[in-house]
């Protein structure tokens, strides 16, 4: 199973309860279908940037589910004919895993401190 995540703009001509039982639908068909719910956004009415469909206002929802890539198809299926979705966006969202860190490497310590007058000492031999 992948992890994915779907968000979509459904009308602002609906009522609440009425995008619950739209989200409702689409929720059962991904666990139909054997998918994983793992997360969802509640519906929120939002003022769009743009008109789409001679729209200013949507609802917008995002859900989060792992689902067989087989059967991402399906669900885009049974989302196009629904004519209250007005947009979707449907991609496949990796999952992070724990980075392995570099191996540093370690200073080794020698115990010995170093002296100024070593140190100046030093860098005239090299400098000259």
């Amino acid at each position: 199973m992948k992890y994915y995540e779907l968000t979509y703009l459904v009308s602002p001509d609906l009522q609440e309860s009425e995008v619950k039982d739209i989200e409702q639908k689409l929720n059962s068909f991904i666990q139909e279908k054997g998918g994983i719910l793992d997360s969802s956004l509640l519906p929120e009415r939002m003022k769009l940037s743009y008109e789409i469909k001679k729209m200013k206002q949507a609802f917008l929802i995002s859900q989060n589910f792992y689902l067989k890539p087989e059967e991402i198809k399906n669900l885009e299926n049974k989302i196009r004919p629904e004519k209250n979705i007005i947009r979707f966006l449907l991609f496949n969202k990796k999952t992070f895993k724990e980075e392995k860190t570099p191996k540093r490497r370690s200073i080794k310590k020698t115990g010995k401190k170093a002296e100024l007058k070593d140190i100046e000492k030093k860098l005239e031999e090299i400098l000259g």
